[in-house]
């Protein structure tokens, strides 16, 4: 686990504060849990020894029920009430009592706080229970009996001065939910009086009404005790309540045992659960983390399993689409540069081009102005007749090379500008290439050049533009003508190569061309011939003009070397149906 990580973090920061709550609450139950202890119990002694004090005060209740009220309050806080006369003495009270049904007379057993001890009681009383009591009767119609001994051995005899009766149990009131031996604390009374001595402020206070509050400890047990007095609303009697601090003092003790038994357990326990959690929450975020790291490298290739609904799952989805978008994004960008590149590249090829056309256009125009203009000064010196014959001869024919050039300057610019629409029509392929040759008739023996057709029928029908295709057939036979040895052969051939497809190919015997240079024969003004000798002919068009007529057509064409010389072919759309026809 790295230092710097998040899992580290987490985990010190996890740890750290559940140690922290941990203590802080153990320490608070140490030093302050006894102190609250204390507040709440006095709070609520005081709220209840209140309401007593009014169920007391009530006209309508008799003494039995005023005891029945002080055993419950007894019961329920936990505590011992004793009712003071008008000099803070003990008037005794019996509160707990036990009524049996003794032949049909109900005796009341009152269970006394001194000589008895809340084992000889009978645990789990319930109404119809028979008990057997051995005591004395203290009134002369022998319904109240002061208990000696409850449920005394069958085998003993009564013994003298006792009484024993037995009957079922009609109504009841014990202690319960109390400290151990709580009849003992109900003896404690005297001793907390012989200790008291009111002074004048707590006299006031009780005059007032106000409560009273003080603490007492018992010598012989050790145990705290929390001594509560008010007056009972007339000058002639108060009620005191007592009530045992003991339990909280033990619970104290047994939390510090406990805090220094449970607390290396708990320790332990946040470190290992704080290190699980941590892995847990961080995974996640290091799976984010990773997968932000490649897409900073631009690796698209991974997406973040991660599936939860919560933000990390949100956050996850939003990155993997943020990934697809970044890849569209890239792989467009991608495919724009290349474009981009191309059309820099043929920017640059066409300015290259453009300065290579001017110059061409240039030396194409200058050469024949020139020689217009030294043959148009030799008339203008008076020549003679002969020689006026000739210049003038060679004026036109200068001026015939220059309107060629214009003409086919004008008709590359259309093609160019893309305003030439073509004119789709069915015609015999074999039929124009032969025409044309016809007029290449004069070339041809000129050089002494022999035209071999090598066609696989006789008619071959393609869909095309007939006009267009003728000066196509025209520029390659013209170069083929020019640039073909003496004495040899030019060879045209058409052939099917696939479905609907029909190629010709025009091929003769002579120089070949360089392979670096094949690639911008179809250029304009572009010539193999570095001088540019006039004598070879052509305005350096003818191939720029094919090209884009061959384009339109959709044509698949190229310009090659042979084993003998050069040949240039092209694709058309064969019309087979007129053919079956």
């Amino acid at each position: 686990m790295r230092r710097n990580s998040v899992v580290f973090k987490l985990f010190i920061v996890t740890t750290t504060l559940i140690l922290i709550v941990f203590s802080s609450v153990m320490l608070a139950e140490v030093f302050f849990f006894e102190k609250f202890y204390h507040s709440s119990k006095v709070q609520t002694l005081e709220e209840n020894m209140i309401y007593l004090k009014d169920q007391i005060n009530k006209e309508e209740l008799n003494e039995q029920q005023i005891n029945e009220q002080i055993a419950s309050f007894m019961n329920q806080n936990d505590a011992t009430i004793s009712i003071l006369n008008e000099h803070f003495n003990h008037m005794p009270i019996e509160p707990y009592f036990i009524e049996l049904n003794v032949d049909q007379t109900l005796i009341s057993i009152r269970i006394p706080n001194e000589g008895m001890e809340v084992g000889s009681i009978p645990q789990e009383l319930e109404i119809g229970n028979t008990l057997v009591i051995d005591g004395i009767f203290i009134d002369e119609k022998n319904t109240i009996l002061q208990p000696v001994e409850i449920n005394p051995p069958k085998f003993r005899d009564v013994q003298m001065g006792l009484s024993r009766v037995q009957g079922k149990v009609t109504d009841f009131l014990l202690p319960e939910q109390r400290s151990y031996n709580p009849l003992y604390q109900d003896t404690l009374i005297d001793e907390v009086l012989n200790d008291w001595i009111p002074n004048s402020r707590e006299l006031s206070l009780l005059k007032d009404g106000s409560i009273v509050q003080r603490q007492w400890q018992d010598k012989w047990s050790g145990v705290n005790y929390i001594v509560l007095t008010s007056s009972l609303g007339d000058k002639d009697r108060y009620l005191m309540v007592m009530a045992s601090l003991q339990p909280v003092g033990e619970a104290v003790e047994v939390l510090k045992q406990y805090f220094i038994l449970i607390a290396p357990i708990v320790i332990g326990l946040v470190i290992i659960l704080s290190m699980i959690y941590s892995r847990i929450v961080s995974r996640p975020i290091r799976m984010l983390s990773r997968s932000a790291t490649r897409l900073a490298k631009l690796d698209f290739s991974e997406q973040i399993e991660i599936h939860s609904k919560d933000e990390f799952g949100g956050l996850a989805r939003d990155m993997n689409s943020l990934s697809n978008n970044l890849q569209a994004a890239l792989n467009d960008l991608t495919l724009a540069n290349g474009k981009l590149q191309e059309e820099i590249k043929e920017k640059q090829q066409a300015e290259k081009l453009r300065k290579q056309l001017i110059a061409n256009l240039s030396h194409e125009l200058k050469t024949p102005l020139g020689i217009i203009k030294g043959f148009t000064e030799g008339l203008q010196d008076n020549i003679a007749k002969e020689k006026s014959e000739r210049y003038l001869s060679l004026i036109v024919s200068e001026t015939d090379r220059m309107n060629a050039l214009i003409l086919d300057m004008l008709e590359l610019s259309k093609y160019e500008a893309k305003a030439i629409r073509l004119q789709m029509e069915n015609f015999s392929l074999t039929e124009l290439i032969q025409n044309v040759a016809e007029s290449f008739s004069q070339q041809l023996e000129s050089k002494r050049l022999l035209l071999s057709f090598d066609f696989e029928a006789d008619q071959i029908l393609v869909i095309a533009d007939y006009r267009r295709m003728e000066q196509v057939i025209l520029n390659l036979l013209s170069n083929a003508i020019r640039h073909a040895f003496e004495d040899t052969i030019i060879t045209v051939s058409i052939a099917r190569t696939e479905a609907g497809k029909v190629t010709v190919m025009i091929e003769n015997i002579g120089s070949f061309i360089a392979e670096e240079e094949l690639s911008n024969i179809w250029e304009q003004f572009y010539r193999i011939e570095n001088s540019r000798n006039r004598k070879s002919g052509g305005t350096g068009l003818g191939l720029a003009i094919v090209k884009h007529i061959l384009e339109l057509h959709q044509s698949e064409y190229r310009g090659m070397n042979t084993n003998q010389g050069v040949a240039f072919s092209f694709t058309l759309n064969e019309d087979r149906g007129e053919q079956d026809e």
